[in-house]
């Protein structure tokens, strides 16, 4: 065991990170709710396939989407109960999804899979990929398939960071769940075949690097308290001093980097033979009465949410599911929680900026900023006026869409929105040819 300072990365930003509204708050199981609405499509890839009935009867971790592809994930029923709908629904997010419906029994009833007879990689992935674990700090890309790499690699990386303001499911759960992350990172390095494991945790959670200090073949690194630390990239170069080239990915430099509830779900699916049915994620905000930090039932409305911690307060004038900087702004509360929830945001006018944007007055500050090392004030001129192929050779497709751009600009230009548009473009005009 090792405990060392991380390398710094040179750009990105400073941000404040208002984590005291819940930080020393334990994590809460909040009452499953009477209704659960449980997408088919939460991942990346390819949605489930619903395989029950409209009538049928469910049992807590029961399977009731099956994965469709490749890149796809299992969908798990998170209370017993009868299906009442499968509908099409747009939730607040503005995207129209599949999802199921089901109305709450009461009963306390779970379906668990067998034990595990071998512990060799291949079972343990199997039963990762059977359990629908994904990404669950991110975008949700299936596990299984980012624990079956096509080269070699040599080192596990647990991200720690937790660097969006705010939030704080990670740092409790590094507190309260240590052995569960350590059992977890173990089975992801067998999956890999692989010994060294390394933990980046910022430098403002010392309890979090107290609490993995005593084990004596995991590498604790302590990260500079900077905005984007949990990008994937920055993350390895810190923690390793490895560079990963643009264009490339993590286990082209020997890495897989895995988030703290992605290992903790793998322990359940391996020791305690649980399907992923349930997330934890912070409630914060100046306008929500209660912050906390809840174990939730997947498919949870966000109405039950917000009563469950007291009611909204004051004015709130943004919602957020997930972080101030990467997270999504909301259009009201039609919203169900998902596998990759790290959050939700009650902000009031005070949290937020709601200035009309100005003429970008070419100050630099963004490009400044940019911990991709990207010009984005040429990018977004290019996006809005529609040239696409520029946008691309400003290196569009590279950015990570962290908001460290915006946060800076002084036109409080909608930067992040605009190459986000012109990525989607540009991934479109590929796929058609163009």
């Amino acid at each position: 065991m090792s405990i060392r300072k991380g390398k710094r990365y040179r750009y990105g930003i400073h941000v404040p990170d208002m984590k005291d509204l819940c930080a020393e708050n334990p994590i809460i199981k909040m009452p499953a709710p009477k209704k659960v609405y449980i997408s088919m499509n939460q991942h990346i890839g390819a949605p489930a396939i619903p395989i029950v009935n409209v009538g049928d009867k469910v049992t807590k971790r029961q399977l009731i989407g099956k994965e469709s592809g490749v890149i796809s994930a299992n969908v798990f029923s998170s209370v017993c109960g009868t299906v009442t709908a499968i509908e099409d629904i747009v939730t607040a997010s503005g995207i129209k999804m599949k999802h199921v419906v089901i109305e709450n029994d009461g009963r306390d009833e779970e379906i668990f899979f067998d034990n595990i007879e071998n512990f060799e990689p291949k079972t343990i992935i199997e039963r990762i990929r059977l359990a629908g674990i994904v990404g669950l700090g991110g975008a949700g890309f299936p596990t299984a398939v980012k624990l079956s790499p096509s080269t070699k690699l040599d080192t596990l990386i647990i991200n720690g960071a937790e660097c969006e303001p705010y939030l704080n499911c990670d740092y409790r759960l590094m507190i309260e769940n240590t052995e569960d992350i350590y059992r977890g990172a173990k089975y992801c390095a067998l999956a890999l075949g692989i010994k060294k494991i390394v933990i980046g945790i910022e430098a403002n959670k010392p309890k979090a690097i107290e609490a993995f200090s005593k084990y004596d073949d995991l590498d604790v690194v302590i990260l500079k308290k900077q905005y984007p630390m949990g990008s994937e990239k920055h993350l390895i170069y810190c923690t390793t001093g490895r560079k990963v080239p643009i264009g490339k990915m993590p286990f082209d430099v020997g890495c897989c980097v895995q988030n703290i509830k992605t290992v903790i779900a793998i322990k359940h699916a391996i020791e305690d033979n649980k399907a992923l049915s349930s997330t934890v994620l912070t409630v914060s905000g100046n306008g929500i009465k209660e912050p906390k930090n809840l174990r939730i039932q997947i498919g949870t409305p966000l109405e039950d949410i917000i009563e469950f911690c007291g009611g909204l307060v004051g004015e709130t004038v943004k919602i957020i599911a997930g972080g101030p900087m990467m997270g999504k702004g909301m259009i009201g509360i039609n919203s169900y929680t998902r596998k990759t929830n790290s959050g939700y945001l009650f902000l009031t006018s005070e949290e937020t900026c709601l200035k009309e944007p100005t003429n970008c007055i070419n100050c630099g500050v963004c490009a400044k900023n940019c911990p991709m090392r990207l010009m984005p004030m040429y990018i977004e001129s290019y996006a809005l006026s529609g040239d696409f192929a520029n946008a691309e050779k400003y290196g569009a497709m590279n950015c990570i869409e962290c908001g460290s751009c915006a946060f800076n600009c002084p036109a409080k230009r909608s930067l992040v929105q605009s190459i986000s548009m012109a990525k989607s473009k540009i991934k479109e005009m590929k796929q058609n040819g163009r």
